[in-house]
């Protein structure tokens, strides 16, 4: 009895052992579950097939048209041109009406300053000489507007060019006539100031008229 029921156990036994045997190969690992390293790796390589790494970026900026960057090279040029045209034309204007206003200032400036000698010869030729000694005081007060005259003149940076004697400089004289003479050492020397020069600053605004003398 013992015996046979051992060897009934030992039956049992090796039936449950095959049944788990088998129920292990009715459920391969390819089927339900995960695949091995190798059928993900080429899972993974058949869905990026054919998609770049940047997203087709690459390939757009490859197959771009130069003649399209070069227009727009072009447009971005010409707009800054006409920037910078338009910057240096109301830069001009602005430069020439400070110009203007300046010389405008400094000619009134100069014209209220010469207002006070023409007063005082208006006062000078409303006198009327009757005797010597109103003669002498005319021709004082004249001399008296003429040297304030000049005085404004000089603030100015008027310079009288009153060459007697001198030198001919034709930079600064204008030769009238010519005056003969024996001694050479006179020779193209300044005779006689028919009109006295002025000068502004350097810049010769009127030469004098003289006449020069000549050796023969």
């Amino acid at each position: 009895m013992n015996s046979q029921d051992e060897h009934h156990g030992e039956e049992v036994g090796r039936e449950a052992d095959a049944g788990e045997v088998d129920g292990h190969e009715k459920t391969p690992q390819g089927e339900d579950g995960p695949g091995t390293g190798e059928e993900q790796g080429a899972e993974q390589l058949d869905g990026d097939e054919g998609v770049p790494a940047d997203g087709g970026a690459g390939a757009e900026k490859i197959g771009q048209d130069p003649l399209v960057e070069l227009a727009a090279e072009r447009d971005r040029l010409k707009d800054q041109h006409l920037r910078l045209a338009a910057d240096f034309d109301n830069y001009r204007k602005r430069t020439e009406d400070r110009l203007r206003q300046g010389w405008d200032r400094a000619q009134a400036d100069l014209v209220s300053r010469l207002l006070d000698p023409l007063d005082d010869l208006l006062r000078v030729t409303a006198l009327e000489p009757e005797n010597k000694s109103s003669v002498d005081s005319i021709v004082e007060g004249v001399g008296l507007v003429e040297r304030k005259f000049f005085r404004v003149l000089g603030d100015a940076g008027v310079e009288v060019v009153d060459p007697a004697g001198e030198a001919f400089d034709p930079n600064t004289m204008e030769a009238m006539m010519r005056v003969p003479t024996e001694a050479e050492e006179d020779d193209d020397t300044v005779a006689m100031v028919f009109q006295r020069g002025y000068t502004l600053r350097g810049v010769l605004i009127r030469p004098a008229r003289v006449s020069v003398f000549k050796s023969d």
